[in-house]
């Protein structure tokens, strides 16, 4: 087997410069979601089941584009057509989601509208997203693999600071952040539409950029004949789960606890923020909207420690004490959220949560794609992988409105059950082996 080569910094850049494009409409989805279905009109004792879609379609798509991917091969390559795709249809459904309440419906038939549109929308993102990661899987070594994925934290990073600040800065430049009930704010509106625009040029200028290899290239590189890529075939994701690596299982139980506190943190931050900061639970009024406005900050804020925690994880020479410790910082970052009632306070525990962010950007693909070499069907494990993201989200989504009823339906309650799920996260990271 060829030793995979040593990429230069703006060939591990190019890599993955679309994702900053896919991150911004990551972010405004995950910024807005809530906002956008409260504005429709939704109970917030319900909002938690508007989230099963969005890691639903994750967990559907991810595995079939990773799989369908490894079998690809065309003189685009076999990952950039499934992320060009993708890009093209988040383009078209990033500018129907935030005109749901716009188009003259009934309550009832807008929500279902804006359900429809956000199951789009999110299939479209996760079938652009994976590309990124098998790249790195497919083309970077392992010395270069933790600085390739750090670049995709930044790149991911920085989208979601664009993406969270758009309705903040198009409300102060004087677009209209108030509407009539159950329409959606201008605001709120144009940042998808530009948004969109931003994720359709950066993705053309990472496929304009990046040449895969071909398969005999990638057969050098990767300790496979033609006859073993075509072998692949007969691999089904059933045979696959059995014989994982005992840290692709491990680091998955990171992952449940982690994302299921990030879920939550999308779900109920915006109606946490309302009450604590703005002493409101209505979303027709100006102050919910403001409120909702200072989430994309607070959110940019986290994505800034993000990037800055990020520069400092590879200081660590304990990874798991770095991953650990991590998330031990967001979750009393959480659990800081329901006692500060300055908007700007806020700052700290949302700086705190992007300590965890970043790790779990970085750390939890780094340890498993390691593990991983010499299995074959990287895209494959990875798009499985993606379940450790995906199921979580899903059992928190159905779990969220009997838990918000079970504290007192304080939806600022929701930050510190996410604060003990970082906790419980942190302490499964020291059952992961390190391959060394």
């Amino acid at each position: 087997m060829k030793q995979k080569p040593d990429l230069s910094f703006w060939n591990l850049w190019n890599l993955s410069f679309g994702f900053f494009g896919v991150q911004i409409a990551y972010a405004l989805q995950s910024a807005n979601i809530s906002r956008i279905f409260a504005t429709l009109g939704a109970d917030p004792h319900n909002l938690s089941y508007f989230w099963i879609l969005p890691p639903l379609m994750g967990i559907l798509v991810q595995p079939i584009v990773g799989t369908l991917s490894d079998k690809t091969w065309t003189r685009f390559g076999r990952r950039i057509p499934y992320l060009f795709v993708g890009a093209a249809v988040a383009v078209l459904v990033m500018c129907l989601l935030p005109n749901s309440g716009s188009l003259g419906l009934t309550i009832s038939a807008a929500m279902m509208f804006g359900l429809v549109a956000l199951m789009f929308l999110d299939t479209s993102i996760n079938m652009a997203m994976q590309p990124f990661k098998m790249l790195v899987g497919d083309m970077v070594n392992e010395k270069q693999k933790a600085k390739a994925y750090s670049i995709q934290s930044f790149l991911c990073n920085a989208g979601s600071v664009m993406g969270y600040v758009f309705p903040f800065v198009f409300t102060f430049i004087g677009i209209s952040n108030v509407a009539e009930k159950g329409v959606v704010p201008d605001s709120v509106i144009w940042s998808f539409y530009i948004g969109a625009a931003i994720l359709i040029l950066c993705v053309i200028y990472t496929t304009s950029k990046v040449k895969e290899w071909n398969p005999q290239e990638y057969a050098a590189y990767n300790g496979k004949s033609e006859d073993s890529e075509k072998s692949e075939d007969s691999g089904n994701w059933i045979t696959l789960l059995k014989n994982a690596p005992s840290t692709f299982w491990k680091v998955g139980l990171v992952q449940f606890f982690s994302w299921a506190a990030m879920l939550y943190m999308w779900n109920y931050t915006t109606g946490a923020i309302a009450e604590v900061v703005w002493n409101t639970s209505d979303p027709a009024s100006e102050a919910f909207q403001e409120a909702g406005n200072w989430v994309g900050i607070l959110f940019a804020v986290q994505a800034v420690g993000s990037v800055i925690w990020a520069a400092l994880l590879p200081q660590f020479k304990n990874t798991k004490l770095a991953y650990s410790l991590s998330l031990v910082i967001g979750a009393i970052g959480f659990m800081m959220v329901p006692y500060i009632h300055d908007q700007y306070l806020q700052f700290v525990p949302f700086l705190m949560i992007g300590c965890a962010w970043a790790a779990m950007l970085a750390m939890p693909f780094t340890f498993v794609t390691n593990a991983l070499q010499g299995y074959g069907h990287m895209g494959a494990y990875l798009g499985l992988f993606n379940g450790t993201i995906c199921i979580p989200q899903i059992i928190a989504a159905v779990c969220g409105g009997a838990i918000l009823s079970l504290i007192g339906h304080h939806q600022s309650s929701m930050m510190m059950v996410a604060g003990v799920s970082f906790l419980i996260a942190s302490a499964c990271v020291f059952v992961i082996k390190v391959k060394k």
